[in-house]
């Protein structure tokens, strides 16, 4: 198992799933240059580690996280330009050129503060799964500034316009369950069962053939600026690519399984992965 050992970042792996966490539970996790270069870092090792096949992006400490540290990642910075342009380089490349076309499907595990500009790695995953009393808020205009980057984008592609703009030009903070009814995160359950269901998403996710399931979350973030011919011909090349290094043979396993084995419900399930030997089709792979 590959060693990611890090100052601002904690890694851990198991059981498929990688848990990229924000690690300055002092300052709620707010986002230095430092823990910037190291998610960077982090996340372009963890696409291409083997023992990963999911990967949650959360913080350390009860909180998401509060946004960019603004001594460190502003103020600090103030009369380094070069500086800054390499940290806002690699903050914006971790958070959404990385997570926004990630190979394997991501989850946002939000608890406590989730802030300004931690947004943008909220939104550019693929799921978001919410504590209800977690405590989200576009805070900039409290402080004089627009929500940059790519949030205000970000937030504005995510949500109704009305919500966007109320959120982002009132800077009034909302808890899980309004994130959740705005279509900002899948669902919010209790802060004690966070995990839990993060967890039971995860393996969820890991049942379903990695060519079938990285190609399809492309699909549907691309299409969305697409007009309709142009998704018929993107759809068709993306169905033919999924065939090219597909482990599973997921087209002709699948069908396979439902029309001659008879083994699963496609409406209920997925089919099974690893193979159709003799002791898999007596013994179906159990819920996890």
């Amino acid at each position: 198992m590959a060693d990611y050992k890090y100052e601002c970042v904690k890694v851990k792996v198991a059981d498929g799933i990688a848990w990229a966490c924000l690690n300055r539970p002092e300052k709620r996790n707010a986002m230095s240059p430092t823990l910037h270069y190291e998610m960077d870092d982090a996340l372009a090792r963890l696409e291409v580690d083997d023992d990963v096949r999911v990967l949650v992006v959360t913080g350390e400490g009860g909180n998401f996280s509060a946004g960019q540290d603004l001594q460190k990642f502003f103020r600090e910075l103030e009369k380094n330009p070069a500086e800054r342009k390499k940290a806002a380089a690699a903050a914006n490349r971790w958070r959404w050129e990385r997570l926004y076309g990630y190979d394997k499907p991501t989850i946002a595990m939000v608890h406590g503060y989730c802030v300004g500009g931690a947004f943008m790695q909220l939104l550019a995953c693929d799921f978001a799964i919410a504590a209800e009393n977690a405590t989200f808020c576009l805070s900039e205009i409290n402080w004089g500034i627009l929500p940059g980057a790519l949030v205000s984008k970000a937030v504005a592609d995510m949500v109704l316009p009305r919500h966007a703009l109320y959120y982002a030009c009132l800077g009034e903070p909302f808890d899980g369950a309004e994130a959740a009814r705005i279509g900002m995160i899948n669902y919010a359950v209790p802060g004690a069962q966070l995990e839990t269901a993060t967890i039971e998403l995860a393996h969820k996710l890991m049942q379903k053939s990695p060519a079938v399931l990285r190609a399809t979350k492309q699909a549907i973030r691309h299409v969305r600026t697409m007009d309709v011919p142009q998704a018929y011909d993107y759809l068709a090349e993306k169905g033919k690519a999924i065939k090219v290094g597909d482990r599973e043979d997921s087209y002709n396993t699948g069908l396979r399984q439902f029309l001659d084995e008879k083994s699963y419900r496609p409406t209920f399930q997925s089919f099974r992965l690893g193979g159709t030997s003799s002791a898999a089709r007596a013994k179906p792979a159990a819920k996890k």
